[in-house]
């Protein structure tokens, strides 16, 4: 009976790779398209090094580069000549410094974050390397009594740094541009038909910038007769486990997203030794976030038997000390900086509609302690909040009538609420309705970076594990914002929460917060 099955299942996939070729075939971009923007990238960073190098001499020195030689020929000036021998220097290790960091590998999945972190990483490495060629090298024998002015160096290093990463984010744009349009998307097989793999094809479908075109499912559990649907989210279903090699192959799947931790360890080595490596096929794992073993663990021995100790404490009192000075730190710099912003949103809010300014509410923080959260008033004044009592209720207790969207993109939260303002409408668009939580921040109740603050009602409905959440201040933004937001359940976004907690690190706050201002931008809380 199993051997009918996986025929049955063979045959499927042999009815169903001419279309999932086709879906590949006319979203892939000619074969020459990348090969011709990695040389113009390449063409574009030798350029933007020599005139970063030139243009660093110029505002140092004041001098002119080029100058008449006896001949009538245009060479360098004598001020640069030294700085002009050092010219081939800078443009190579520039080059393989971008090279090092794999800046010239469009990736299938990317992140402006990364990308700006890598740029500098690769500045500054090569900066550092220009640097010990100019004082070693001297520009040769001709130079070698030559002192060299360390301001151009410092110039160079961040003109170098602003063209490299405005050049990268303006690939990146265009990438991500041509992906929305479903063009040029990396055709992907998810293994599994659980909880992960439904938040792998919604998010990959409802964000194609990601690059990503889910064209088909492989059944990851025993496939029984008629156990088995056609499709899954809309994805047809192609394959069990024992027919994934032949699934990769027809369907021409570039990546493979393992969604099933139950998926035998041997059999997926076999698959990438068979098709893998040879195909150039990546083969990624998600796992479910409520399993994963937290980094902050320690290993003691207790006798002859290792142990893994997990943290009681979901920070240190070295890592709270740093988070609260970064938290102090950020949120003076911000308010400092968004106080015109505020006069104006301020004006706005009293124009539109009566009542007060600010709005001061209840909120839940850490380890269940109550404190006054403050917002721009984005509702008409003493508005009844039954309507949203109701549905918090509803969707902490994750009922399927919470989801406003539907089962392609899922909208979780009420956005057509009626005691919302028009400027209110506008404001939390783009979260600057949540500006006044900086006084908070600055105040202690929260951090820039955490869970989202609940109201003490929302609470009340939590279950046990819910309340791990309450293990951290809330933040002014945080994972759950920049992975998804209104696109997820209750449960999922507590799933966030509880691995920021056990995973929270100074970087990992960098990030989130670097990532919520194309967040804003973009509208992702219009629901």
């Amino acid at each position: 009976m199993a051997t009918k099955n996986i025929n049955v299942r063979a045959e499927r996939v042999g009815a169903q790779s001419a279309e999932t070729g086709t879906v590949r075939g006319t979203a892939r971009a000619p074969r020459w398209v990348v090969p011709s923007v990695k040389v113009a990238l390449v063409v574009a960073d030798a350029a933007l090094a020599v005139a970063s190098f030139v243009l660093a001499f110029i505002v140092r020195e004041g001098e002119n580069v080029l100058a008449r030689a006896s001949d009538g020929r245009l060479a360098w000036s004598a001020d640069f000549e030294p700085y002009g021998a050092l010219l081939l220097f800078v443009l190579l290790i520039r080059l393989l410094s971008l090279w090092y960091h794999d800046l010239y590998r469009l990736r299938g999945e990317f992140s402006y974050v990364d990308d700006c972190v890598h740029v500098f990483k690769a500045t500054a490495t090569a900066s550092l390397l220009i640097v010990a060629a100019a004082f070693l090298y001297r520009g040769g024998f001709e130079f070698r009594a030559f002192s060299y002015a360390r301001g151009v160096f410092v110039l160079d290093f961040f003109l170098a740094l602003a063209a490299s990463g405005l050049v990268r984010l303006v690939v990146r744009g265009a990438q991500a541009s041509v992906r929305r349009r479903g063009i040029n998307l990396i055709p992907t097989l998810v293994v599994g038909r659980g909880h992960e793999a439904v938040l792998c094809i919604r998010e990959m479908r409802a964000r194609r910038e990601l690059g990503y075109r889910v064209i088909g499912v492989v059944e990851s559990g025993p496939v029984d007769a008629g156990g088995v649907p056609e499709s899954f989210e809309g994805v047809p279903v192609i394959s069990d486990l024992a027919g994934l090699s032949e699934a990769i192959q027809e369907t021409g799947a570039n990546e493979v997203i393992i969604t099933d931790p139950r998926v035998p360890g041997d059999l997926l080595f076999d698959v990438m030794m068979q098709v893998g490596r040879r195909r150039g096929v990546e083969f990624r794992i998600a796992p479910s976030l409520f399993n994963c073993l937290p980094r902050k663990t320690e290993v003691d021995q207790i006798g002859a038997l290792p142990m893994i100790t997990l943290f009681r404490e979901p920070l240190s009192d070295a890592a709270r000390l740093v988070k609260r000075t970064s938290d102090v730190l950020v949120a003076s710099l911000a308010l400092a900086a968004l106080t015109p912003l505020w006069l104006v949103i301020a004006a706005l809010i009293k124009i539109d509609s009566r009542g007060p300014i600010f709005y001061r509410q209840e909120r839940v923080g850490m380890d269940g302690r109550i404190f006054l959260f403050l917002k721009f008033r984005t509702m008409r004044a003493n508005s009844d909040d039954a309507v949203h009592r109701e549905y918090q209720r509803k969707y902490i207790a994750g009922q399927p009538d919470t989801n406003l969207g539907d089962g392609l993109r899922p909208v979780y939260k009420l956005h057509q609420d009626p005691r919302v303002t028009r400027v209110g409408r506008v404001l939390r668009r783009l979260s600057l309705d949540e500006l006044p939580q900086l006084l908070n921040v600055l105040r202690g109740d929260m951090s820039v970076v955490g869970p989202r603050p609940p109201i003490p009602y929302e609470v009340e409905a939590y279950e046990l594990w819910h309340r791990k959440r309450l293990d951290m201040k809330p933040g002014l933004t945080g994972l759950w914002q920049v992975s998804g937001r209104n696109r997820l359940s209750f449960d999922e976004m507590v799933r966030l929460d509880l691995f920021y907690i056990e995973n929270w690190s100074l970087l990992l706050d960098l990030r989130i917060i670097l990532k919520t201002l194309p967040v804003m931008l973009r509208g992702d809380n219009a629901y």
